[in-house]
C-alpha cells in the first residue's frame, strides 16, 4: 500500500511510512509531533481507505490518501482503485450502473394485470392555525390495472397530479421512493 500525501503544490507518492513522515518533516510550516507520527502510522496501518486530513493551522490542511497506485501519474489518472470497490462489481466497470439497468428493466417489463404501487413524495399542506404551507412526507397506496411498473407509476402520478396542490413533488419512478408489485392478471 502506497501513501500520497499532498500540502498545497507540493505533493508526493511514497512507498512507505517513513519516507511520509519524512516528506512532512521537510516542510518548513508542519510541526511534526510524536502524537502526529504515530497517528499517520496509525492510519497507514489500518484498513480504513478513506483519506485523512491533518490540521495545520486555522483552515489549512494536509491530506493523506491511501492507493494502490505505483506511480504518481497512475495515480493522477485514478488507474489504482480500492481492491474491494473491484471485487465486488463482478466483471462490470460501474456497479450503480448495473443496479439501475436492473430496476429499468424491471420498470419496463411489460406484464399486463393488477399492479399496487406504493409512493413516498413530498406533498403540500396549509397549516391552518398559520395560513401558511409547508411539505409533509406522505404515503400513497393504490392498486389499478396496468401494462408494466412505469405504467403503474404514470397512472399514480396523473391521479395525484388532479388530486394534490400542483407545488407537491414526485419521485422519480427509478428511486428509492416507489415501489410496485404485480398483483395478477385482470379478467
Amino acid at each position: 500500500m502506497n501513501l500520497y500525501l499532498r500540502y498545497f503544490d507540493n505533493e508526493i507518492l511514497v512507498h512507505s511510512v517513513k519516507e511520509a513522515i519524512d516528506f512532512l518533516a521537510s516542510i518548513p510550516d508542519i510541526n511534526m509531533t510524536p502524537e502526529l507520527e504515530a497517528d499517520i502510522r496509525n492510519y497507514a496501518l489500518s484498513d480504513v481507505f478513506y483519506p485523512k486530513r491533518y490540521k495545520v493551522r486555522s483552515r489549512i490542511y494536509f491530506i493523506i490518501i491511501k492507493t494502490l497506485a505505483e506511480t504518481m501519474l497512475d495515480f493522477k489518472q485514478k488507474k489504482a482503485v480500492h481492491p474491494n470497490i473491484a471485487a465486488g462489481n463482478n466483471g462490470n466497470n460501474n456497479p450503480r450502473q448495473s443496479s439501475a439497468d436492473m430496476v429499468i428493466n424491471k420498470l419496463c417489463e411489460e406484464r399486463q394485470g393488477w399492479y399496487e404501487g406504493e409512493l413516498d413524495f413530498k406533498r403540500v399542506v396549509m397549516v391552518p392555525s398559520t395560513g401558511k404551507f409547508e411539505y409533509r412526507d406522505t404515503k400513497f397506496v393504490a392498486r389499478c390495472k396496468a401494462n408494466s411498473g412505469m405504467d403503474c407509476y404514470n397512472r399514480i402520478i396523473e391521479n395525484l397530479h388532479d388530486r394534490v396542490d400542483s407545488r407537491s413533488q414526485f419521485p422519480s419512478a427509478k428511486g428509492k421512493n416507489f415501489h410496485f408489485k404485480y398483483l395478477g392478471m385482470w379478467k
